[in-house]
């Protein structure tokens, strides 16, 4: 594993988007992009698995991880992450693939709808045409948490964690460790916290949770998709996937498993690899 970072321009100012990369970068590129409150190093298991054949590139968001935090919180929304996001793509400067999970897959759909992008096959995890209203209201509540939550150690940290991406599916303690250390952002005292600016849900808290539509984005979208969905997700219905389905995407459903599905196991890993390499 490797860092490295873009800067990218928004409104008249430069900011730096780091990202891990895996394998050799004369490998064909997967581009990895997170969900809203999440970073880079949630794909390492994924990255690892592929990188004897891609080189993976898993991005920090901007106000996430390592990448540096915005001054306004109007700035967290879709069109920014897009823009950074470009930034890396042009920086890559070749045909890539793309996995993005939620907030990642959005990204995705957006470039891949635009004249001359970069996407040759695109992996939406646990997103896709439709969000449903009821997840909207919960990603909504659990972002009005104020003020941040501190705790006094990882420890503590990984407990959050393990309660709060319960959906994510069953992981090892090993894998919940792994969460908590590279989810920590540690204080002057020696305490943690998380490791994205607050400020980024406060666009979603000033407005009112409603149902979000992406059929025109994706109606644009001419390329091969795989659309994983958590059997008991609440942000993807089955009845999107299916319709998505209907116009041409692969679907896969993963059992026992909400939003978003952690791409950790085995068998998801493996479809992934088989789609990304074209079969």
């Amino acid at each position: 594993m490797r860092t490295g970072e873009v800067r990218y321009l928004l409104t008249d100012t430069f900011y730096r988007m780091t990202y891990t990369a895996w394998g050799d970068p004369a490998f064909p590129p997967v581009v990895c992009v997170h969900g809203l409150t999440r970073n880079g190093r949630d794909f390492d298991l994924l990255a690892a698995a592929l990188a004897d054949r891609f080189w993976v590139v898993c991005p920090d968001l901007p106000g996430r991880g390592q990448s540096d935090w915005l001054p306004e919180a109007a700035l967290y929304q879709p069109p920014t992450y897009v823009i950074a996001l470009a930034h890396l793509l042009a920086a890559i400067g070749r045909p890539v693939l793309w996995v993005g999970t939620s907030l990642g897959g959005i990204c995705g759909m957006m470039i891949a709808a635009a004249t001359g992008h970069p996407i040759t096959r695109m992996v939406l995890n646990d997103i896709g045409a439709r969000i449903e209203q009821a997840a909207i209201a919960r990603i909504r509540e659990y972002l009005s948490l104020k003020p941040m939550p501190v705790f006094p150690d990882l420890v503590a940290l990984e407990r959050h964690l393990r309660n709060v991406y319960a959906p994510f599916g069953p992981m090892t303690d090993a894998q919940w460790t792994h969460m908590a250390e590279t989810s920590a952002r540690t204080l002057a005292d020696g305490r943690v916290t998380l490791h994205y600016d607050p400020k980024l849900g406060e666009p979603m808290r000033m407005a009112e949770p409603a149902e979000v539509d992406l059929w025109p984005v994706w109606n644009r979208i001419r390329i091969p998709v795989l659309v994983i969905r958590g059997e008991a997700s609440d942000l993807l219905s089955a009845e999107t996937q299916r319709q998505m389905e209907a116009t041409g995407a692969r679907g896969m459903v993963v059992p026992g498993v909400g939003h978003a599905p952690s791409l950790n196991d085995e068998p998801t890993i493996s479809a992934i690899q088989t789609f990304l390499e074209g079969d």
